[in-house]
């Protein structure tokens, strides 16, 4: 059986779209599978890699504020932690450098 390509961990982060400190906590939580090489340093398989992009890891969530719609991109962990269901009632503060309004 043919070798996976191994990725480093700021390689496999890369390739999902996340940070390094974000990969470090998905291994620790359990949603990542990870290994170590003989440095002890995190390895990611392509198989891993392959299986997380099927489960897209960001979400767009979109709020109705009066005659406003807000749209966030955000990590698919930030919206399970906060129970975010379709239709359901939620509250958003917003801090940004910058803000773009469609007319």
């Amino acid at each position: 059986m043919p070798r996976q390509r191994t990725y480093s961990a700021s390689e496999a982060a890369a390739a999902l779209g996340i940070s390094v400190d974000t990969l470090r906590r998905w291994d620790r939580d359990g949603r990542i599978r990870t290994r170590r090489d003989a440095a002890n340093r995190r390895t990611v398989t392509a198989g891993e890699i392959a299986r997380l992009r099927g489960s897209e890891p960001l979400s767009q969530v979109e709020l109705d504020a009066g005659p406003f719609r807000v749209v966030a991109v955000v990590t698919r962990e930030a919206v399970e932690e906060l129970g975010l269901e379709p239709g359901a009632p939620a509250t958003a503060i917003v801090k940004a450098t910058s803000v773009m309004l469609e007319r």
